[in-house]
């Protein structure tokens, strides 16, 4: 296999062994059609020089990689699914392909298929992927690098050639195996699993796993501390994760304790959206009739995820001092926020205090705008702060923003310099409208895919989602 001097494997998780994951088969698929191989992301591991049938055998039949793993694993977790303590969960639909190392940044990744066949955690599920899921999850993947939230990313998509049938979808349906890379798929819920069993040991030998694979900064802490060092450094991650998603105007939608993972990074993107408009009660998923998960509450939501984590760490660490890390998350996401809002705007940071109260008079001008303004359009508008004013005010809601309800966003953003006035410059800045990813734009692109297997304008999204992020440089 032709992979470049990038290519750095690094199979750890597999040490752990058989209390953590079991060995999985593929499935055999009819047929497998390359649709998106994210030739940008494999540079970066090392693997762009596949050819499309080494490809083919890499991630739709999932042939181990050089000096990798020698089968796929099926992780063993358990979790809270809205908020209902769930045993009988792990890798369904899914498992850990291969580890390795980032070239530039030396981080562990893992390669990880979804879709890939049944494991011994499918139960009745029958270990499938629909096509039309694998094309959200593509563009939710391309959607969030480009706008700077930590995302997996999207590595490849194989049409599987077998019909499906979903109650969500209209059946049967066509299938696909997604490769998703990821910075890690250990979750809460992979700690949750050990606690459940009161397998205290198995909690160290997680935490001093976390810390040699993706905290090295915590290893000269020792026990109880290393166990208190690592619930700081992912409560920080966690943090800085839900602040992005908010900037972004991003809904997760499933905010389980096994959808979130110990480096800050979201994936598996199912029943997401991104905001319309500025709207705290907006759901993403129909099934969330109490709005547990909504856009307001996700910061909530991921701080009872934290709280569950700390629990299980209670078999190794000391109640009363978990108690006290976790009172750090609220300050922490403020700050977060402050700072996530600010990159969105493209703005320097003046103090802590005026960059909250910009932040504060920028929701308020959110909300004042409602479905005339949109979510995104704002920070399109007004990047770059008051160099942006004119190109505002000439622009589409220039009415909009002429408006008295604007007029103490415009006051406060006159004080604040840009990070980087020359993106300014770039074309994307020229149009009128931004780049979006609304429900309607991704079931128009999913029409033309469903109808005539016309896959051109899914790919000129993608590309011009690439284009915005460039032009943003929020990665």
């Amino acid at each position: 296999m032709p992979v470049t001097r990038a290519y750095r494997p690094d199979p750890r998780f597999m040490t752990l062994g058989e209390d953590f994951a079991d060995p999985a088969r593929p499935a055999a698929f009819p047929r497998s059609e390359i649709r998106f191989r994210n030739n940008r992301a494999a540079a970066t591991v090392g693997l762009e020089g596949l050819s499309d049938v080494e490809w083919v055998a890499a991630f739709a039949r999932f042939e181990p990689l050089p000096d990798n793993q020698p089968q796929p694993l099926a992780m063993r977790y358990h979790g809270h699914q809205f908020r209902n303590y769930n045993p009988d969960i792990g890798d369904g639909r899914g498992f850990l392909f291969a580890q390795l190392r980032e070239a530039g940044t030396e981080r562990l990744l893992d390669l990880a298929g979804k879709g890939s066949g049944r494991t011994p955690w499918s139960r009745n599920g029958d270990g499938r992927l629909t096509l039309k899921g694998a094309v959200r999850e593509v563009l939710a993947a391309e959607m969030l690098e480009a706008l700077g939230v930590p995302t997996s990313r999207a590595f490849s998509l194989i049409e599987t050639g077998e019909a499906l049938h979903r109650g969500d979808e209209p059946s049967p349906t066509r299938s696909a195996v997604l490769t998703r890379l990821s910075h890690s798929h250990i979750r809460f819920g992979t700690f949750q699993r050990q606690a459940y069993f009161n397998r205290a040991d198995n909690i160290t030998r997680l935490i001093d796993h976390a810390a040699e694979a993706y905290y090295p900064e915590i290893l000269p802490f020792e026990g109880e501390e290393r166990a208190l060092a690592l619930l700081r450094v992912v409560l920080a991650a966690s943090a800085r994760l839900v602040a992005r998603w908010m900037a972004a105007g991003f809904v997760h939608g499933v905010l389980n304790t096994d959808n979130l993972n110990l480096t800050g990074e979201s994936f598996d993107y199912g029943p997401y959206r991104f905001l319309p408009r500025n709207d705290p009660n907006f759901v993403a998923a129909y099934f969330d009739e109490g709005g547990l998960y909504s856009f307001g509450r996700q910061a909530e939501a991921v701080f009872w995820n934290l709280n569950q984590l700390a629990s299980c760490l209670t078999l190794v660490a000391d109640r009363e001092a978990l108690i006290e890390i976790l009172k750090d998350f609220a300050p922490a996401y403020r700050r977060e926020l402050a700072a996530a809002m600010l990159r969105r705007l493209g703005l320097k940071s003046r103090s802590p205090d005026e960059d909250v109260d910009l932040v504060n008079a920028a929701f308020r001008a959110l909300a004042a705008g409602g479905d005339a303004q949109g979510w995104e359009p704002f920070f399109f508008d007004w990047f770059g702060g008051a160099a942006s004013a004119q190109r505002a005010l000439a622009g589409p809601r220039s009415l909009l923003y002429a408006d008295e309800a604007f007029a103490d966003f415009r006051e406060k953003l006159a004080d604040f310099e840009a990070a980087a006035p020359e993106r300014l410059a770039d074309p994307y800045f020229a149009r009128s409208e931004p780049e979006t990813l609304l429900y309607d734009e991704i079931e128009a692109l999913w029409a033309p895919i469903a109808e005539r297997d016309d896959w051109a304008p899914f790919h000129a999204k993608v590309a011009a989602i690439r284009q915005a992020g460039a032009a943003w440089g929020l990665d």
